[in-house]
Formats: C-alpha cells, structure tokens, sequence
C-alpha cells in the first residue's frame, strides 16, 4: 500500500514537545512486529520533516526486512536531558524510498557532526518515513 501523497494529515504534535523532534539529539525507539510475530525495538536516528519521522536502515537490517509501507509501528522518544520526559507517536510507514551516502550523512551531522564515519562500499540504504496518528507526552 502506497500512501504517499494521501493527503492524510499527521496528529499534531504538542509545541512543548517539538524541541525532541528538531533541536535535541534524542533517539527514536522504533517498534514493530516481526514476520514470525515477535516484538523488536531499535533505537534509530532521525529527523523530523513535514510532519513525518524520517530514518534511515541498511537493507539487512530487521528493520529493514520487516517494515513495509502500511505497516504499523510504534516510536518512543525520550528527552536525552530528562528521561522522565517523553513522547510515544504510534502511527504508519507511509514511504520507503532507497536511500543514499548522502542522507546517511546528513543524519550523521546532527548527531556526530561528521559525516558518517562506518561507511563500507556495497552497503544499501532504505529511508523509512513515519506519519503519526496518535501521539501521547508525558513531562
């Protein structure tokens, strides 16, 4: 299922909030379920673009073997300067595209500012973008 372009809105995130989305260097918990049905939680990078969470996961990953788009997932951020402080969005996977050197990079920079520096030749990206539709904070 390809909902790119849906026009679907994301639920809206508290403004409070926000600063875990765009100026922390907080880790998203991405949640999903497995092909065989068991639970798996991966701490990703990411960024925040157009009301969609955006990561991105080499494609031999579980990640990256189990998301589809339409599938749904949990994400879990917590403040890094306050762990009592967090934000869950549950929501779907509303595009995979493949991914780029450069994308992987510009992650990079926000949370190591470098680029990348694990790169190897042959290794294939997806970028994965998320579109809330429930969001819950606790501060």
């Amino acid at each position: 299922m390809h909902l790119s372009g849906s026009g679907v809105v994301a639920a809206e995130i508290p403004s409070e909030f926000m600063d875990l989305l765009t100026e922390k260097k907080a880790l998203a918990h991405v949640a999903m379920v497995t092909k065989d049905g068991a639970p798996n939680v991966t701490p990703v990078w990411f960024e925040w673009v157009d009301g969609r969470l955006r990561f991105v996961a080499q494609t031999w990953t579980m990640k990256a073997k189990t998301l589809r788009e339409g599938s749904r997932v949990a994400v879990a951020i917590v403040d890094p300067d306050n762990p009592y402080r967090y934000m869950q969005l549950r929501g779907i996977v509303e595009t995979i595209v493949e991914g780029t050197e450069a994308y992987v990079d510009h992650l990079s920079m926000k949370y190591l500012g470098t680029p990348y520096p694990h790169k190897k030749p042959g290794q294939e990206r997806r970028i994965f973008s998320i579109r809330p539709d429930k969001v819950q904070v606790l501060a």
